[in-house]
């Protein structure tokens, strides 16, 4: 449909622009499947297909137009093919932007080619281009899949001390869970003190890999304490949640602190509203 409308534009004598066609390959490239391989290599000759047009109009693609088949790289998992389109992009004069790296380097970081992802990250600072969090959590991502604490605590620390950008609560999120799977409880602490005092966390999602990581290792009261403490800042906690540290507490014979939690939680529920009825839980037995 997006190429019939273009046919129609320059049919009545419009001329498309640079921006027009990077439209028209967003709807070739964005939500294309590109599984199997087939799919891939149908999808970037279609890509290939709008450049050479741009091209014979006298349009040169811009960043943007080849940030878009970039993405297309980085979703199939095309380390090399990311690189040699980012080269031949610097090689027009066109410079990358943090969305441009980012895209190149995540695709490198889900492949496990760490080092040359780095080299990019490098590449990109000495450039004057400060990185985004969405490029750190890259990284992240990828040592959380390795479990590889050391490699995280080093970028972490890398990260503040360039100040080149703050961590997300996204990275601090991601850092958490991995930290406490590990059982890092001094890169725990840190992480989650670093998130306290940005104001930016913790939310949902920080609360939620807290208690059920400690209600894994069956340390039922820091679990009660985190789970107070998120009541408390407004977060409904997600029923799974509830069942995991209920079932927890009722094996460990501590009914009692269920019964004070549970009592706590009825004193916020202003704060829920009808939510709270859904959570409903079925009586326990050991």
């Amino acid at each position: 449909m997006a190429e019939r409308f273009l046919r129609d534009m320059v049919g009545r004598g419009i001329e498309p622009n640079v921006v027009t066609y990077n439209v028209l390959l967003n709807g070739v490239c964005r939500r294309a499947s590109l599984h199997p391989e087939g799919r891939f290599e149908r999808t970037i000759r279609n890509a290939e297909k709008v450049f050479d047009e741009m091209r014979q109009r006298g349009i040169e693609p811009d960043v943007t137009s080849f940030s878009i088949v970039l993405h297309v790289y980085s979703r199939a998992h095309k380390p090399q093919l990311s690189l040699d389109k980012l080269k031949q992009m610097k090689e027009l004069g066109i410079s990358p932007t943090v969305a441009t790296y980012t895209s190149v380097i995540k695709c490198l970081c889900s492949c496990g080619r760490l080092e040359d992802a780095e080299d990019l990250l490098g590449e990109m600072v000495s450039t004057g281009i400060s990185p985004s969090p969405a490029t750190y959590n890259c990284f992240f991502k990828e040592y959380r899949g390795r479990k590889d604490g050391a490699g995280a605590s080093r970028l972490y620390k890398k990260m503040k001390e360039d100040c080149l950008c703050p961590p997300s609560l996204h990275t601090y999120n991601i850092l958490l869970s991995l930290f406490f799977n590990l059982g890092k409880k001094e890169a725990l602490r840190e992480v989650w003190n670093d998130m306290k005092e940005s104001g930016r966390g913790p939310d949902l999602d920080s609360y939620t890999t807290m208690i059920h990581g400690l209600c894994e290792k069956q340390k039922w009261r820091e679990a009660c304490q985190f789970f107070v403490e998120m009541i408390e800042r407004g977060f409904l906690p997600q029923k799974v949640t509830f069942e995991m540290l209920y079932k927890g507490l009722i094996q460990s014979d501590m009914l009692r602190t269920w019964r004070r939690l549970k009592k706590r939680l009825e004193e916020e529920s202003i704060t829920y509203g009808s939510e709270l009825k859904n959570y409903q839980l079925k009586p326990y037995k050991r």
